[in-house]
């Protein structure tokens, strides 16, 4: 048995990671802010699929949350196989009408904690000579696009350096560039997603499945559909300059800032 610890576990994304892990039959580490939410969610998937599933309540934009989930991470006597940093929002809003708290809270989860936790998993599978690391960023990785997508560029950069350096060591890591997903995200950011496209919106467990296959194929960079894959081969296309104004306006009708 191996076990994988997800962060931001309790719905969208993560919700869909710890279904198709659990069923695959990897025992869990589950992390959210939500105890509740949690051991509902433990309940079920041990109940469904018979594995071991193990709650940590975790706030990633307070230094104790992250010290929490390090410290499961680094524990040797149990490890972990498989990180999957999952936890993130977004912001509501153009940039100077975003509170400075809420974007330092969100670069703290996307960015800081994403690192703590990356380092504090991958030193202990070097060791085993084993073991994966996926952190979720996003296609607005790939656009000037504020502070959401200036962050999740930052995972993409970091998650694709550290693994070359760590090539060779039996640890892989990737990042997962999704684009639109239903999930709660957008909710409890207080954005309407009504005007977006639906062909737009990807389907959580699948787009899982993809990410699952190319983390096993080697690959450092997921974008898991055709459809985004075209967008994002026009996005290194496009002048710089027009592409800025395009994800302007775009990310104020569609997206995080």
């Amino acid at each position: 048995m191996t076990t994988a610890l997800i962060t931001g576990s309790t719905a969208g994304i993560g919700a869909a990671f710890a279904r198709r892990l659990a069923a695959d039959g990897h025992d869990l580490v589950l992390v959210a802010r939500d105890t509740k939410r949690l051991r509902e969610q433990a309940t079920e998937l041990h109940d469904r699929h018979g594995v071991e599933v193990e709650v940590l309540t975790a706030d990633l934009a307070e230094d104790k949350g992250i010290e929490t989930v390090a410290d499961r991470l680094d524990d040797r006597r149990n490890p972990v196989d498989l990180l999957i940093n999952n936890a993130g929002f977004g912001n509501k809003g153009r940039f100077l009408d975003v509170s400075m708290a809420d974007e330092l809270r969100m670069l703290k989860v996307h960015c800081e904690a994403v690192l703590r936790l990356t380092s504090a998993a991958s030193g202990a599978m070097r060791e085993r000579g084993r073991g994966g690391v996926v952190n979720v960023a996003s296609v607005a990785a790939f656009v000037p696009r504020g502070t959401y997508g200036a962050s999740k560029a930052w995972v993409v950069q970091f998650t694709q350096g550290a693994a070359k350096d760590l090539a060779g060591s039996g640890v892989r890591m990737m990042a997962l560039c999704p684009g639109f997903v239903r999930t709660e995200f957008h909710e409890r950011a207080g954005m309407g997603t009504d005007n977006i496209p639906g062909w737009m919106w990807l389907d959580a467990d699948k787009l899982v499945a993809a990410a699952l296959a190319d983390l096993a194929r080697g690959k450092s960079l997921s974008i898991p559909d055709p459809r985004y894959k075209a967008l994002m081969g026009l996005v290194k296309v496009t002048p710089r300059g027009l592409l800025g104004g395009i994800s302007s306006r775009t990310g104020r009708k569609y997206g995080p800032q």
